[in-house]
């Protein structure tokens, strides 16, 4: 499964500007508001909300993976943000996040759900592939990093 299947170069933000969670999590819903069909980035936030009460999706290394299911969601949606300061997240080893993936998934995907997050964790392990996301300049250079490394497994 690509990560490039779902993910579009305007879905990616190169510098966030939020300071907190709620902030961050509203700041990646806006490009998906579209293509989620939800009315609004803050009705996707309150979706993340949700399942972040469950466990955190900051999942440390300076990665965070917030994930949720959308009612009437036809296919999976991704966007990608970058922090260079570094957010709040909860994460679990406690350091802020500097790599965000934003994945909204159908309602009824559990197995693919899986399956898409793995893929997602399989590259941000890649100490590299963190390092070279983390000096790009530009969110097209953001897109084509993601885009290279998702080729090549």
């Amino acid at each position: 499964m690509k990560i490039m299947t779902f993910v579009t170069e305007d879905r990616v933000i190169s510098d966030l500007h939020g300071a907190d969670k709620l902030s961050v999590l509203r700041e990646l819903s806006r490009p998906l508001v579209k293509a989620s069909g939800l009315a609004s980035a803050e009705e996707l936030a309150q979706v993340l909300l949700e399942r972040e009460k469950i466990e955190s999706t900051g999942i440390g290394d300076g990665i965070a993976i917030p994930h949720g299911r959308v009612r009437g969601l036809k296919d999976f949606v991704l966007s990608f943000a970058r922090s260079t300061k570094g957010i709040d997240f909860d994460s679990i080893d406690h350091k802020p996040a500097h790599l965000f993936f934003l994945i909204l998934a159908p309602e009824n995907s559990a197995t693919v759900n899986l399956e898409l997050l793995s893929r997602v964790v399989t590259l941000l392990r890649d100490h590299s592939f963190r390092k070279r996301l983390m000096e790009a300049r530009s969110p097209k250079e953001l897109f084509q990093i993601i885009a290279e490394e998702d080729e090549k497994y």
